[in-house]
């Protein structure tokens, strides 16, 4: 057997791409890099969104590519029935799967981003639904159409949250909160993950990325301060920062890895 070139196993050209939460602030970054590397994409997030920006750089990036746009509700279970059942009747394989769309610290709903003592019940349930029980559902839901695949991966996109207990200090004097339900359901998504990595295989790969803070112009400065001086890169990560995962586990550069989970953190962890 004739071995590959890089640029040969790093190529997605005609191959399928699921990206979940697609026009948030990673869902964007995610969904340009598998354009790049010539995947067609299939990009889902909640109705209404506007995805005109998303397309016209998308075509910019790669015009050979092809677009689809879903709606769909990841905490309604009836909306990601639905989701999976277009996918699947479509007949077609769908090469990747990543599991991006969460409820994260910002998320604007009531008794979530708080102190400890104001967190909801409600919020913590709406939080296991999209963050974990979505991941669940759809890589179940859409497990088939991935195998008729011979290259097929599913990335889960969890957080550093998920491994390490929060740094306080980094919230002081700022509006900023750590939810207790994100912490957990990025825990529950890395182990998930591993789950399915045996369950699995040998037909699917199923790999994580635990991404650091990821720096926003909405961020307080006060904030980007504090959380800088814990890092020893000394800089919150960048959307473009997770590029370098998103193509290591999409392609068959990571042919024989399953089961892992990769830190992109700018060495918080490890301190």
């Amino acid at each position: 057997m004739r071995a590959r070139s890089i640029e040969e196993l790093i190529s997605l050209k005609g191959r399928r791409a699921l990206v979940t939460g697609a026009n948030g602030h990673l869902g964007k970054e995610i969904s340009y890099t598998l354009a790049e590397l010539g995947a067609d994409l299939v990009l889902l997030d909640l109705p209404n969104n506007n995805f005109q920006k998303i397309i016209e750089n998308l075509t910019k990036i790669n015009k050979n590519i092809n677009i689809e746009i879903i709606d769909c509700d990841l905490e309604d279970e009836s909306s990601r029935n639905d989701l999976i059942e277009k996918i699947n009747q479509e007949g077609k394989s769908l090469d990747i799967l990543v599991n991006n769309a969460a409820f994260v610290g910002s998320t604007n709903i009531s008794g979530w981003s708080e102190d400890f003592e104001n967190q909801s019940l409600e919020s913590w349930r709406r939080a296991i639904e999209v963050n974990v029980t979505s991941v669940f559902h759809l890589t179940k839901g859409l497990a088939t159409s991935l195998m008729r695949s011979n290259h097929n991966s599913i990335i889960n996109i969890a957080s550093i949250y998920g491994v390490v207990a929060p740094n306080y200090s980094i919230y002081k004097n700022t509006p900023i909160a750590n939810p207790s339900a994100y912490a957990v359901s990025k825990a529950g998504v890395i182990h998930l993950t591993k789950w399915l990595s045996t369950t699995l295989a040998p037909d699917i790969r199923v790999n994580s990325i635990s991404p650091g803070g990821v720096y926003n112009d909405n961020l307080p400065e006060i904030f980007v301060k504090q959380y800088s001086e814990k890092v020893p890169m000394e800089r919150m990560a960048s959307s473009e920062d997770i590029k370098g995962a998103i193509s290591f586990l999409a392609t068959d550069l990571s042919s024989y890895i399953t089961g892992q989970n990769i830190i992109v953190d700018g060495g918080w962890t490890v301190q």
